[in-house]
């Protein structure tokens, strides 16, 4: 039986003074793009319509499973708006049905004391306060986007605390990380208990926490839940915001590793919605994933379908109704490969004007299905009794496997036709390239790439590769438009090896000089031919370069020519200082052979250098000259004579700084994920 066919839980008997109407939603992310002139209020508007749900269907809470914020310090736009939208929807004169049975302080964290004397009148649970006049609790946990941060005299606080010592909002699943081991303590959770007749309801919040700590946690049976004595009476609903999808070892929560006496679980923290309640495989509970309420990227989750849920919880039975989100803004995708489709309608793909006539016409009809969506979802809406409301632009993106093809157009001028027709003219167009070679699995002890001559590094010695060679791969895998490949490649090298921070900002604003002085040496050029003559400018830029360089000519230092020349010229006979270790620690490098001829080649150079001061010195008519030429040695020498590199393996790099380290080990999981793609 598929999961679509799978029965849904159902209430048998509907008693509405034993039954708990919660509204569920998660992945609000409000202030998500606030800035945008058409895509600012969209978080907002949706969240709106969520509390607006919660009114229309009488629930007696909310339940939020965390990311309620975008940031972890929202602006203060972004609070003003959802103080004023709690405060017009769940605050009123409607009696609230359910009855707090345990303690209303407990679960906080330690640092939050309720222990002081000005706020002895403070509950954690607002509908509590006898201050405050509560229609509709809400209950929430944090996420990974607006979890705790600092260590002040109340402890890690988020903007969560602000709504929270306001009244609007109860916060839930605050784990308190001890400052002295926090993997002795584990997680501890202790429940809201809740009644609304003879129903009986636990409450479990847990804030995201680190993925492996949470996945260490459940392995080693350290989550604690405290339940009830009579635990068997009571529906345990769980919240948590964790990887649900696999994204490295230890990097997800796994599914079936909570304790049994969970009878619902609420994910958060995946944005794809799967809000059908789904059946894990040898436990009892259901897991519901309701899914972002806005579309925080432009991926292929993210066009699924949004919605809320209505839960109702009686006894020990539950039953979940989707409802589908109206003021989400349709987003379409899809993808092209181009050598395919060149062939199939007749088209060069060299023609760069062929291929932009198609895929404006791509893009016009996923612009045509997004609005039919809306014009559908209106349709129904009417149908059943709800005011129409007027088309919002849509999101588009179209995939472009450029694979085959040397050049593209530029997708920020392709968007800009479709101004106010779409709501994200910038990125409608994404240009990718397939793997170059799918013969055999690339992973991570057995990288892919090629060296400077044009071979495959598996003729070199097995697990050793070059950090330059490792940059240059990535950078022929990208589509760069304005930037050489060799120049970028030698910033990135000077940036690890000699630790100059400022190198990539140099080389980046020296390309751009040259590129704006070519383009202004070629007169006026039409908007149509801007393309070809920035390509044509590169290219002399990068053909200038690589003369340079090889003639010992590049600028930059002042011994940056004469150096680099030497440097040039013992790289095959000294130990590379850019050589790594890949997970290999056996080798089958002569590492002794290879510090002999480093220290045979470094002994001819000190020798030379030696005569030469010698033959200085005998010349005194020169001394200006010969004092010129010792410091040119010395800094020669600074820069050729150095230690033998001590070799070792990426995942522990003691001799390097954090940045160096940072760009070595993620260069080549970024050049693997390239040719994975």
């Amino acid at each position: 039986m598929s999961e679509q066919d799978t029965p849904l839980p159902t209430l048998k008997h509907d008693f509405p003074e034993d039954t708990i109407r919660i509204l569920l939603a998660t992945d609000n992310h409000i202030g998500y793009l606030e800035r945008d002139p058409i895509r600012g209020q969209d978080s907002v508007n949706t969240f709106k319509e969520i509390l607006q749900l919660a009114v229309k269907n009488d629930v007696d809470f909310i339940l939020l499973a965390g990311d309620l914020f975008h940031e972890n310090r929202p602006s203060r736009d972004c609070l003003y708006q959802v103080m004023s939208l709690f405060r017009e929807y769940t605050l009123g004169d409607k009696p609230v049905q359910i009855e707090l049975l345990s303690n209303p302080n407990e679960g906080k964290a330690a640092g939050y004391s309720y222990a002081k004397p000005s706020l002895l009148a403070l509950p954690a649970i607002n509908y509590e306060d006898n201050n405050l006049n509560v229609a509709i609790p809400v209950f929430s946990i944090h996420g990974n986007h607006d979890d705790p941060q600092g260590a002040g005299p109340e402890g890690a606080l988020c903007a969560l605390d602000m709504l929270s010592v306001a009244g609007l909002v109860n916060y839930i699943g605050k784990v308190d990380l001890p400052l002295n081991d926090a993997s002795a303590e584990g997680i501890a959770v202790r429940p809201v208990l809740l009644r609304k007749g003879n129903t009986h309801l636990g409450l479990y919040g847990v804030g995201n926490v680190k993925d492996a700590r949470m996945h260490f946690e459940l392995r080693s049976n350290r989550v604690k839940m405290y339940v009830p004595k009579d635990k068997n009476d009571w529906f345990n609903l769980l919240l948590l915001h964790q990887n649900r999808v696999k994204r490295g070892p230890q990097e997800s929560v796994p599914e079936g590793l909570f304790d049994d006496c969970v009878d619902l679980v609420v994910w958060g923290h995946e944005h794809d919605c799967r809000i059908r309640p789904e059946p894990v495989a040898g436990k009892r509970y259901f897991i519901t994933q309701p899914g972002s309420s806005v579309a925080t990227s432009l991926a292929e989750g993210e066009s699924l379908d949004k919605h809320v849920a209505l839960l109702k919880i009686q006894g020990k039975e539950f039953e979940l109704t989707p409802i589908p989100l109206r003021t989400v803004r349709p987003f379409v995708m899809d993808e092209v490969l181009l050598t395919e489709v060149a062939e199939e309608e007749g088209f060069d793909v060299t023609d760069q004007m062929e291929v932009t006539k198609y895929l404006k016409l791509r893009v016009t009809e996923l612009i045509d299905k997004a609005n039919e969506m809306w014009d559908q979802r209106n349709a129904q809406a009417v149908q059943d009794g709800e005011a129409e409301l007027p088309r919002m632009l849509p999101l588009v993106r179209l995939r472009v496997d450029t694979t085959g093809v040397s050049t593209m157009s530029n997708p920020i001028r392709f968007g800009q036709e479709f101004s106010g027709k779409i709501a994200n003219p910038r990125d409608v167009l994404v240009f990718h390239r397939a793997k170059k070679s799918a013969a055999r699995r690339v992973v991570a002890d057995e990288p892919e790439l090629v060296d400077e001559e044009g071979d495959g590094l598996d003729k070199l010695a097995a697990g050793r590769v070059r950090v330059h060679s490792l940059v240059q791969e990535y950078l022929r895998a990208q589509e760069m438009q304005l930037l050489g490949e060799a120049g970028m490649s030698d910033a990135i090298q000077v940036f690890v090896e000699k630790d100059d921070v400022h190198a990539i900002s140099k080389h980046v604003e020296n390309t751009l000089r040259a590129l704006m002085k070519g383009v202004q040496g070629s007169g006026e050029v039409p908007e149509e031919n801007l393309d070809d003559v920035l390509e044509r400018v590169r290219e002399e830029r990068e053909r200038q370069y690589l003369e340079e360089q090889r003639s010992g000519k590049t600028g930059g230092t002042k011994r940056g020519g004469k150096a680099r020349a030497g440097a040039d010229d013992e790289d095959a006979e000294s130990v590379d200082s850019m050589l790594m270790d890949v997970d290999e620690p056996d080798s089958d490098l002569d590492l002794d052979s290879a510090r002999k001829r480093s220290t045979t080649a470094r002994g001819k150079k000190a020798a030379a250098t030696t005569a030469s001061r010698k033959k200085a010195s005998g010349s005194g008519k020169k001394k200006d000259i010969v004092e010129s030429d010792d410091e040119d040695d010395d800094e020669i020498d600074d820069d050729e004579v150095q230690k033998p590199t001590r070799r070792t393996n990426r995942a522990a790099v003691p001799g390097f700084s954090s940045k160096n380290f940072a760009l070595i080990a993620v260069l080549p999981h970024r050049q693997i994920d390239v040719e994975s793609d």
